[in-house]
């Protein structure tokens, strides 16, 4: 069995939203996530889907988009994304999703030698900034959040099993600098942590190591459209 990710999809088959007027990279980018897609991926493996599937801003309407999803190989593990504003109840949207996809809210998963768990996050300060009373509200309630998945995914971990969180945001600032995210994450015995989010940066790191972790940011613009094949 592998680890796949990649993130930031924002799929759109009901209201068509065209993504390349972002840039080039968006050109065609699905039929090329799905083509590397079936090229990699088997139905024994896992794929990581850190946030931003869809547009939709029901879940009616984000059905569609499942319905591409379903038919790919592999299992499929999704966290809420920023703009995943159909996202209902988790009860609800688990009686709706096909059954080789799996949505984490405040817990986890486990897949042979694997626990995948995850969280939204939030955005972590640079140096100086100041975060507004709404942030910084969000944040430490995006903090709880994180540290519940964790201890769900520690409950699982029962021989060893390697324990892969998935955040939408990126846990650290641009300086990579320690926040209470990074700081769960390692208390936790995390191996890798995969996140989104961020896109249109020409130079940035799509991995790096910190403490020990390996980090990779998935957002599928910063990819080359290519699932990444997480090593633990």
């Amino acid at each position: 069995m592998k680890i796949f990710a990649i993130s930031d999809l924002h799929l759109s088959v009901n209201n068509p939203k065209p993504m390349d007027i972002f840039g080039e990279r968006w050109e065609g980018y699905v039929e090329k996530i799905f083509d590397d897609w079936k090229r990699k991926v088997s139905d024994e493996d896992v794929v990581l889907l850190a946030g931003d599937f869809s547009w939709a801003m029901k879940l009616q309407e984000a059905l569609p988009d499942f319905d591409l999803l379903k038919n790919l190989p592999g299992k499929k593990v999704l966290i809420r994304g920023n703009h995943d504003y159909w996202w209902p109840s988790i009860s609800v949207l688990r009686a709706a999703l096909p059954e080789n996809i799996f949505a984490l809210q405040n817990d986890a998963i486990k897949f042979g030698e694997y626990v995948i768990c995850g969280t939204r996050g939030w955005s972590v300060p640079e140096p100086g900034e100041e975060q507004s009373a709404e942030d910084e509200k969000i944040f430490k309630r995006e903090v709880i959040r994180l540290e519940l998945t964790l201890q769900s995914a520690k409950k699982l971990q029962t021989n060893g099993e390697k324990i892969i969180c998935m955040m939408h945001y990126p846990p650290c600032n641009f300086r990579r600098e320690q926040s209470q995210f990074t700081e769960l994450i390692e208390k936790y015995g995390v191996s890798s942590v995969v996140f989104g989010h961020l896109h249109g940066y020409k130079k940035i790191q799509t991995k790096f190591v910190m403490n020990g972790i390996d980090y990779y940011l998935t957002s599928c613009d910063m990819v080359e459209n290519k699932l990444i094949s997480i090593e633990v």
